[in-house]
């Protein structure tokens, strides 16, 4: 049987938190039992907004993968690799740039909203094209699957299109380009400290690498249900983030628990709070054992970068060829 290939990647943007670990990572464990799995630091992607900070993007690099390799993404099973050192990615996107439409970039839902959200300045054409370039880390190892958002779909489908246009100027008949298929991922909902989705923009995040006074200290300034405002009040435990966090840590049977004595009021918010907090750093405890041990050998972490590189530029560089046999390069 063939295994599937599948990419997936991060930009090195600040500290990952909590929501990384249960939305993305655990599924990557996953893909390395499954999948010929390669997993991208996406650092050009970072430039699109962080440009004006080189020092940031290179300084979370390192940091970034030894979280992964916390989480238990395992370096012999999947690919590792640094988007900026794999140079046919950009030559790939110069390429593919010459017969990509504007209007299908501008078209991406992301875009005009992006801009709107962060400010004209961003508005590049790096930004612009961003799902191109996307599109390339993708091609590059020939991957078959992506596992996407539903925000990201959009993105997906436009490389898709670039790659049947490409194919049809250029293949004569074959596929030169794999048209990758998109797997739709529903990441579990995983609130931060102020009820928004958990994000390092929103300074809401419950940080891997937060020690345990940290995570508790966040956790016992966390929002709750609005209308329990003393014990003895009855509480609604689907309107509180604190019940929605529980779900990543807790069996059915305690959830349960712990919904009716909300509804009963007859557990409080504070003592829920430290009840949480506790397993929550139990939970994180062993990932932030193993974070540790990486960063005190940052040399392993940049040998198991070096080493997915360049097996990714060995199949990034037959690719590449194939690209420009077809366009008569």
């Amino acid at each position: 049987m063939n295994t599937p290939r599948v990419m997936s990647g991060m930009r090195p943007t600040g500290d990952l938190h909590l929501g990384h670990l249960v939305g993305v990572l655990t599924q990557w464990v996953s893909y390395c039992d499954t999948s010929e799995a390669f997993f991208e630091i996406a650092d050009l992607h970072a430039y699109t907004t962080g440009f004006a900070d080189p020092k940031k993007i290179r300084d979370a690099r390192n940091e970034m993968v030894a979280v992964w390799l916390a989480a238990g993404v395992d370096p012999n099973k999947g690919t590792f690799f640094l988007q900026s050192a794999v140079p046919e990615i950009a030559e790939l996107y110069a390429l593919l740039s010459m017969i990509t439409p504007i209007s299908w970039l501008e078209r991406v839902p992301t875009f005009k909203s992006q801009i709107e959200e962060l400010g004209s300045e961003i508005s590049t054409l790096g930004f612009l094209g961003y799902p191109l370039l996307q599109l390339c880390d993708i091609a590059i190892v020939r991957a078959e699957s992506v596992p996407v958002g539903r925000d990201q779909v959009a993105h997906l489908e436009l490389g898709r299109e670039v790659v049947r246009r490409f194919n049809h100027l250029y293949g004569a008949g074959r596929e030169v380009l794999v048209e990758p298929k998109p797997t739709l991922s529903e990441f579990p909902d995983v609130p931060g400290t102020d009820g928004r989705k958990m994000s390092k923009s929103y300074d809401n995040a419950i940080l891997i690498s937060d020690d345990e006074e940290t995570t508790t200290k966040k956790i016992r300034g966390m929002v709750t249900d609005p209308l329990k405002i003393r014990k003895g009040d009855p509480g609604r435990p689907e309107v509180c983030p604190v019940f929605s966090l529980w779900k990543l840590v807790a069996a059915v049977p305690q959830l349960n628990e712990i919904a009716a004595g909300c509804r009963t009021g007859e557990l409080g918010c504070a003592p829920d709070k430290a009840a949480f907090a506790e397993a929550l750093n139990a939970y994180l405890s062993p990932v932030r054992d193993r974070l540790r041990i990486y960063r005190n050998d940052m040399g392993e972490v940049e040998r198991i970068i070096a080493k997915g590189t360049e097996r990714t530029r060995h199949i990034a560089a037959g690719v590449l060829r194939d690209v420009k046999s077809a366009m008569r390069l």
